[in-house]
């Protein structure tokens, strides 16, 4: 059988992704009818220990390879280094452009704005406010530990609450993540910004 009739059944695209990132893909996903697109995603929580991203990466390709045309990964350099750029480049693959979420959510000029009046920011976006309690303040055992509050977030002097949606559950809880830190609060809504327009090139399946 030729090759192109014995990969007809691939799917076109799969998108490994953060899970931070996941339902705002999956609400782009929906908006754009990209029904072509498959999304996977790597526990959010790995953001807490970047050294283990890349190896999870390996491992996700390695295993969809076979099975896609076209394969796409949904994460900044997320702290790594380096390390996912050359990733994509052994594996001959694109990624999401910036360092993070927040340069792809608000723009990478605004964000650089933003970043630039205040070093010590620390950033939210819906997932992250939805998630504090469990990412943060469990996930860094502040819970059990207060006293690592001040060690790790002393040198911060705002919570920035980038919003994908402006829902009030959401605002509240940012502002309850920023009171918890004892750190000034400001809101900026960005909606899906560069995120978006990042994935519309780099998703047209490659199905010749």
């Amino acid at each position: 059988m030729p090759d192109h009739m014995a990969n007809s059944h691939l799917a076109q695209v799969l998108v490994i992704a953060c899970g931070a990132l996941a339902h705002e893909i999956q609400q782009i996903k929906k908006l754009n009818h990209w029904n072509h697109i498959e999304l996977s995603c790597l526990p959010a929580e790995l953001h807490n220990t970047p050294d283990l991203i890349v190896g999870r990466l390996r491992e996700k390709i390695d295993k969809a390879r076979a099975h896609y045309h076209q394969i796409y990964i949904g994460y900044g350099d997320c702290g790594t280094g380096g390390h996912i750029d050359r990733l994509c480049e052994e594996e001959g693959i694109a990624r999401l452009p910036g360092a993070h979420c927040y340069s792809f959510f608000a723009g990478e000029a605004r964000f650089n704005a933003i970043a630039e009046q205040e070093l010590g920011t620390l950033y939210l976006t819906d997932y992250l406010a939805q998630n504090f309690e469990r990412l943060i303040v469990s996930g860094l055992k502040l819970d059990k530990h207060p006293e690592l509050r001040d060690m790790m977030f002393g040198n911060y002097r705002r919570v920035v609450y980038l919003s994908q949606q402006e829902t009030p559950e959401l605002f509240d809880k940012a502002r309850q993540a920023a009171t918890y830190l004892e750190l000034q609060f400001e809101h900026i809504h960005t909606g899906y910004g560069d995120l978006e327009t990042s994935l519309a090139p780099a998703l047209i399946a490659r199905t010749r």
